[in-house]
């Protein structure tokens, strides 16, 4: 998973409780108190990162707003903490040398009149670096104990959501328990970045949704004890492109599911990957042989070894040894298919024209407008084939949800 679509706010937000004032220790308190009380101005603080440092001016993106002036105070306390820390206790001197573009900061001091600018007399900084390193230990995190998919039931008196797992052509449904500690978070109505995720509840999940899910499974396998929970409410978009407008960003695709015509946003968040021609076949054919009999384009026997010996796609063939699909198998279990798009190669909306066979996950957009991919895979004309209705080629969704932690556990 792309790092920049990492929640950097919910590293900060969560594991220090950084949410603007929230964050005010007594020595701040009684510095605030002691300046008020002198009919000085109030002390601000800002959070954000740092865009650029020369000496001692910052220029700082805050998580709202625009960017703040800021000039480091000669006398000004400068101050490093560790991601998870509550308090200052454990924090070390730095010197202002030692901050970097992308740093997290909080800075306190006296802001002018306009709020452009701050002096400031107390700089609080998390090193990028720092974040960076907790990001790929909560990433490993969620390969080792995250599971997806779509939500099917929610039972707000007991805190379970039910979920139905889905891997080429195999489907169970997974208990995910709850509790007063999970952690809630829910996409925004049209955005494709995992920092756009806002603070959510268990009220606000409902059947259809896309969830991600981290925590302990029991030993069957058969539920989850979640200590965070990602939703969104997302659509599967499968046909053929009808138009490509590379200048404003956006294509049409006849979709197979509403028989209707979807305008779709294409960003530089979106991902857009082509597969492979074997890749497809081996995923048409799985989806064939799942397909109840009598199914439309349903596989009518076994399908037959594959040249080289190894067994087909249908009998469980996708090995780690198949090249570019090895990325994404789990050990002893079904294949990832979000792992396996993040090794297929990259295109760009130049890449597609007018007939190509596309899937795309999107946001629900807005009623003025087109929901933005989040993930697109053209070069899937035999799984079209394969499932002329569409309806089939659902059952590899969820492939994404838009950047939030990727992998699912072992199924």
């Amino acid at each position: 998973m792309n790092a920049k679509k990492i929640v950097i706010a919910t590293l900060v937000f969560s594991v220090i409780g950084w949410s603007g004032a929230e964050f005010l220790p007594a020595c701040f308190a009684s510095a605030v108190g002691q300046a008020q009380v002198a009919g000085q101005p109030a002390v601000a603080r800002r959070i954000g990162a740092i865009k650029a440092i020369n000496g001692n001016a910052i220029t700082l993106t805050p998580d709202s707003g625009p960017d703040v002036a800021v000039t480091v105070q000669p006398n000004a306390r400068i101050l490093r903490i560790a991601p998870g820390e509550k308090d200052l206790k454990n924090a070390a001197p730095v010197q202002l040398q030692d901050l970097q573009v992308g740093d997290r900061v909080r800075v306190r001091g006296q802001a002018s009149a306009d709020g452009a600018s701050i002096a400031a007399l107390e700089v609080i900084v998390i090193p990028h670096s720092d974040l960076q390193a907790l990001h790929e230990q909560e990433q490993a995190d969620w390969q080792k104990r995250g599971l997806g998919g779509l939500v099917s039931a929610v039972d707000p008196a007991t805190g379970t959501i039910t979920i139905s797992v889905t891997s080429l052509g195999a489907k169970k449904e997974i208990a995910v328990h709850t509790s007063k500690s999970t952690v809630f978070r829910r996409y925004a109505p049209d955005s494709v970045k995992f920092d756009d995720a806002k603070s959510s509840t268990l009220q606000e999940i409902r059947p259809g949704d896309q969830l991600r899910a981290r925590g302990d499974r029991s030993a069957d396998g058969s539920a989850l004890t979640a200590e965070e929970i990602v939703t969104g409410s997302f659509r599967n978009v499968a046909g053929l492109v009808n138009s490509v407008d590379a200048s404003s960003g956006t294509i049409t695709v006849q979709d197979l599911l509403s028989n209707k015509p979807v305008q779709v946003k294409i960003t530089s968040e979106s991902q857009l990957h082509k597969l492979p021609p074997e890749m497809a076949l081996r995923i048409a054919t799985r989806l064939k042989a799942s397909m109840p009999p009598g199914t439309p384009g349903a596989s009518s026997g076994s399908a037959p070894a594959s040249g080289n010996g190894q067994q087909s796609a249908a009998q469980g063939g996708i090995r780690p040894s198949d090249g570019a699909m090895g990325g994404g198998m789990r050990q002893g279990g079904a294949p990832d298919f979000q792992q396996m798009l993040n090794r297929m190669p990259a295109v760009t909306i130049a890449d597609l024209h007018k007939g190509d066979a596309v899937l795309i996950v999107t946001t629900q957009g807005t009623a003025t407008g087109a929901g933005t991919a989040i993930t697109l895979v053209s070069g899937v004309e035999s799984i079209l084939q394969a499932a002329p209705s569409g309806s089939q080629v659902m059952m590899l969704a969820p492939w994404s949800l838009g950047g939030a932690p990727t992998g699912d556990a072992s199924q």
